[in-house]
């Protein structure tokens, strides 16, 4: 059974977040089998923009709500900047181990070009295949997907989840110039996924006895535009129908 996948539009670790981080945690609970949950937060996607400092309010933000919660949780990072540190056997041992694993965002290229085939990728199915959550917010979300846009393109995305592209920053984003954006979805197979600031959705375990459902977390709308079908607009415990 693999674990569940969270999909956030960003504004994380923001005033107004906190119920997303908490779903992300409860989540992580059964991975962690009673003992204090092991959460590592990956600032990859913010290695051109101080990722020291978007690790530490990451792991700020998921103490704070954890202690919240009464959640016992040991909240580290792992500083995945560039090849070198994405083969780094210490930090694949971290993620390994991990239950929670969660990417903020940044600059949309960066994880796709420096996990993939990696040994902290590998190390991340790993974790997720036992069971561990992993969670993406704007540009790590994108990074999850299929595909994911670019200033300077489309790039393959690390595809742990399916048939999708993620849109974060919904609530402000322009929709001008989308018509060719849509066609290029088209020809790739895939629909998109809209979803506001400081709100995501999250997965139930794949391999449960029920089919994989997501569930829409915190104050904003999540719109899916699959290639077929009608248009299913959620807010907060809405569920939506997202390829599995």
């Amino acid at each position: 059974m693999s674990g569940p996948i969270g999909l956030h539009g960003g504004g994380e670790f923001l005033a107004g977040d906190e119920p997303f981080l908490l779903a992300l945690l409860e989540a992580a609970r059964p991975a962690a089998d009673g003992g204090p949950i092991q959460a590592v937060v990956v600032p990859t996607a913010a290695a051109r923009h101080r990722p020291d400092a978007t690790a530490r309010h990451g792991r700020e933000a998921i103490e704070r709500v954890a202690a919240a919660a009464g959640i016992p949780v040991n909240v580290e990072t792992a500083l995945i900047v560039d090849a070198e540190t994405a083969d780094d056997p210490t930090l694949a041992d971290r993620l390994a181990g991990a239950d929670l694993i969660y990417f903020p965002g940044g600059d949309s290229d960066l994880l796709p070009r420096l996990l993939h085939d990696s040994v902290a990728w590998t190390s991340i199915l790993a974790a997720n295949r036992r069971g561990a959550v992993v969670a993406g917010a704007s540009a790590g979300a994108m990074a999850l997907a299929p595909r994911t846009w670019t200033p300077r393109g489309w790039l393959d995305g690390l595809a742990l989840v399916h048939g999708l592209v993620v849109v974060p920053h919904y609530n402000g984003f322009d929709l001008r110039g989308w018509e060719a954006t849509l066609v290029e979805l088209n020809a790739a197979g895939l629909g998109y996924l809209g979803i506001d600031e400081r709100t995501g959705v999250l997965s139930s375990p794949n391999g449960t006895p029920a089919a994989t459902t997501w569930r829409v977390i915190g104050p904003g709308h999540v719109e899916w535009f699959p290639l077929r079908g009608e248009h299913v607009s959620g807010t907060n415990g809405s569920m939506i129908p997202l390829p599995a």
